[in-house]
């Protein structure tokens, strides 16, 4: 049954994925546990599939503009994807689902590390050595590859337990290793293509074990269709900076939400 309430906060939600590329499980998994009551392992196992599939349209404008990087989205599919199943195989495929209750917090103080992360992303863009190295050669281009892999294998395991982190997560590795490649919307559109299909590995567990709220869902992507849209839409027309400040404001909020 359709339910405007859900619809509403679909879209509001969809309008942040589409601008910051950050919001599928950081923002919708808090709003459904603490506005609307939802027990904690069907707010994940439903928002799972809000973000893949919200997710999807965004990254299919960001595509069309060019921005996403696939050689880098490559790299965090590599150590994300192993990760994911290797979570949902302990899970057995969702039957039993295992969850520390301090990973939510930690994820939190990730959320802020990352909102501060770009704050002071101009000036860490001056500061790190391996923003003046070439990435095609040379022993530095190999070692940031291999630890892009790991840290797509921790944000991987964070998705996949508390569907939280693909976005949040991603941004800060992005923006660390690759401080002077990403800018803001290459940062959005290949963050965003990154967390489908991981995504999707780490629904299909909850799925299995019937933990997906289809109705609540339905309702969800409903309004955060077109918001993801329009999203996608302005995020070509704000100032990379401007974007960045966004972002960093939504990361704050999110942080507080998740850890609180």
């Amino acid at each position: 049954m359709f339910d405007g309430a859900y619809a509403l906060a679909g879209a509001l939600t969809g309008w942040v994925v589409g601008l910051t590329g950050v919001g599928g499980g950081a923002l919708m998994t808090p709003v459904l546990m603490l506005f609307f009551g939802v027990a904690p392992v069907t707010a994940v196992a439903t928002d799972l599939w809000f973000a893949a599939i919200t997710k999807l349209l965004g990254a299919k404008v960001h595509h069309a503009a060019g921005q996403v990087d696939w050689q880098i989205v490559r790299r965090l599919w590599l150590g994300s994807m192993p990760a994911a199943l290797l979570v949902v195989a302990c899970m057995s495929l969702g039957k039993r689902f295992v969850r520390w209750d301090g990973l939510g917090q930690l994820i939190g103080v990730a959320v802020m590390l990352t909102a501060f992360g770009l704050l002071l992303a101009p000036w860490l863009a001056k500061q790190l050595a391996w923003s003046q190295v070439s990435e095609m050669h040379g022993r530095s281009a190999r070692t940031r590859a291999a630890i892009t892999a790991l840290a797509g294998a921790v944000v991987g395991v964070c998705v996949s337990l508390t569907s939280v982190g693909a976005g949040t997560l991603g941004s800060l590795v992005l923006l660390f290793l690759y401080p002077r490649r990403m800018t803001p919307h290459r940062l959005v559109a290949t963050d965003i293509t990154h967390a489908i299909p991981l995504t999707l590995v780490a629904g299909v567990g909850y799925l299995m074990a019937g933990m997906v709220d289809w109705p609540m869902l339905l309702s969800l992507l409903a309004g955060s269709i077109p918001g993801v849209w329009l999203g996608s839409r302005m995020a070509r027309r704000f100032s990379g900076r401007i974007l960045q400040l966004c972002l960093a404001a939504v990361l704050m909020a999110t942080g507080l939400k998740v850890m609180l």
